[in-house]
């Protein structure tokens, strides 16, 4: 069986990067345009990659041209706004050196492949950006890519000596004040007349990027004994943020606080489908009589030893039908039982114990994350070509974002959220609601100057080939979003800019 997932969208490049008219009046009129109550002259921009303008699997130039504080000081220009700098990265390219060493993946393009079927794709070439050749500040966009809330105060982040280990951010050591500065103290020290601050989408992006493999660090008040993949204390976000508000309005900086969307509305999660193998009537009885026993007599007997408990039994149960079916998957969350299979009375072989040990078929309401579009339904040994992954071969945890999963990610943004709109009312500070925003997108789109912002992965607009970041026309709609809620806090008017005059994905590999 060769690869079942093929993409399948209807990509028109005219499309992509053509400009829609023009309807409103120009934005010509000096002095019509006024910041309230507000003070722009100096905006200083704090956050992650998605400040920073990554988009594609990367951070470039291009894409930080078009980064939602970039085109935010373009129009606070015209109510007062001063000049706005950014770490710009050496080339289109996105990757990063260490050392002449390669050590981040260069973008994504949208490229079609010799059968004719287009995906993304990295772009070919070597990067020369070398994290090493120090950019001299400061620099208003203060985005750093990978970045969690508590990075944010880390000492010695950006230092590049760190980087190897984990310990430094490559993309903050390439403009950090000193090897041991941190993220908000450089921010701060600018002395901004008005910031933007998001920050905690990472906190718990790459617990659900990863199908959950790291670990729900609730009650762990100790950020240096997470791994990469934790989702952050809450306790430890609402600590470090409502610092980082202190220290961006101790000289009466006025601002915007945005809070976390939900991630699982990202195309990331919802672009494969959870049944997305095929199979005809007669491989689906083929398959059931295979797993007949394991049904009918494992799983009751195990029930009945006390080993696991009938709801978990019921989960693991292993039916196909003829049509699109659930994948079968490993989930760590299940008991392990491999040694209990291996021994009496069921005595089964070490290879087929190991495949039972954890395995359940998907379900519905799981999220089976883009990168699973690679494997799933490919036979990743040429001498077996029944071992197809998904079917005969389960499907990795790391691929899948369980039910269980998602109500872990979603505690903790509630959480997340409850904290930066307490301190937005508090600090009397402008407040941007990115989790509805991102609903709306995913739930029919955004209406735009004739056109339709959606969520869907690569024909929406909306989101980059990586499937969580913006393109610059989503960038654009942010822009608009934070645009928006400053001129009704600190009774602004400052014009919004036109969605349509954004392009959305690159389309070829050059």
């Amino acid at each position: 069986m060769k690869n079942i997932l093929k993409y399948t969208f209807a990509v028109m490049a005219v499309g992509f990067v053509s400009c829609e008219p023009e309807f409103d009046t120009p934005v010509t009129d000096e002095g019509f345009y006024t910041s309230g109550t507000a003070d722009l002259s100096n905006y200083v921009s704090v956050g992650n990659s998605l400040t920073a303008g990554y988009a594609d699997g990367a951070l470039y130039i291009t894409g930080q041209e078009n980064s939602y504080p970039n085109i935010m000081a373009e129009q606070f220009a015209y109510a007062g706004g001063g000049e706005f700098t950014q770490p710009l990265m050496s080339d289109n390219m996105g990757g990063l050196l260490l050392g002449g060493t390669q050590i981040t993946e260069n973008r994504f393009v949208l490229a079609v492949d010799a059968n004719g079927n287009p995906g993304p794709v990295r772009l070919a070439g070597t990067p020369t950006t070398e994290i090493t050749n120090k950019l001299t500040g400061p620099f208003n966009n203060m985005g750093v890519p990978g970045a969690k809330s508590f990075h944010l105060v880390a000492p010695g982040y950006g230092n590049a000596a760190g980087v190897p280990t984990g310990a430094a951010n490559p993309y903050f050591a390439r403009f950090s004040s000193s090897e041991s500065a941190t993220v908000i103290a450089d921010a701060a020290s600018q002395n901004p007349t008005f910031f933007s601050l998001w920050i905690g989408n990472n906190d718990i992006l790459s617990y659900a990027t990863s199908g959950g493999s790291g670990v729900d660090q609730t009650g762990n008040f100790d950020p240096a004994t997470y791994g990469g993949n934790d989702i952050t204390d809450p306790n430890v976000f609402a600590s470090v943020y409502s610092q980082q508000v202190d220290a961006l309005t101790a000289s009466g900086a006025k601002g915007v606080l945005v809070n976390i969307p939900e991630v699982t509305s990202i195309p990331y999660f919802t672009t494969v489908p959870t049944n997305a193998i095929p199979l005809d009537a007669a491989t689906a009885g083929a398959l059931n009589a295979q797993f007949a026993g394991y049904n009918t007599q494992i799983l009751p007997g195990l029930v009945q030893m006390g080993v696991i408990t009938p709801e978990e039994a019921a989960l693991r149960m292993i039916n196909f039908s003829a049509g699109q079916n659930f994948p079968i998957m490993t989930d760590d969350d299940l008991t392990d039982l491999t040694t209990i299979l291996q021994g009496a009375p069921f005595s089964l072989p070490e290879q087929l114990a190991v495949l039972l040990g954890q395995l359940r078929q998907v379900k519905s309401d799981d999220l089976i994350v883009l990168t699973a579009s690679s494997i799933l339904g490919t036979t990743p040994d040429p001498n077996n070509p029944q071992g197809v992954i998904g079917v005969s071969i389960p499907l990795s945890d790391q691929y899948v974002l369980a039910v269980s999963e998602q109500a872990r990610i979603t505690a903790a943004s509630t959480a997340y959220n409850a904290t930066i709109e307490a301190l937005a009312g508090a600090k009397g500070l402008a407040f941007v609601d990115a989790k509805s925003a991102l609903a709306s997108l995913a739930n029919g789109g955004i209406a735009y100057d004739g056109g339709v912002l959606t969520s869907q992965f690569v024909t929406g607009g909306a989101f980059s080939l990586d499937g969580v970041h913006p393109t610059p026309r989503g960038y654009a709609y942010t822009a608009n979003l934070i645009i928006r809620a400053i001129n009704n806090t600190y009774d602004a008017t400052i014009p919004i800019v036109k969605i349509g005059n954004y392009p959305t994905i690159t389309l070829t590999n050059n």
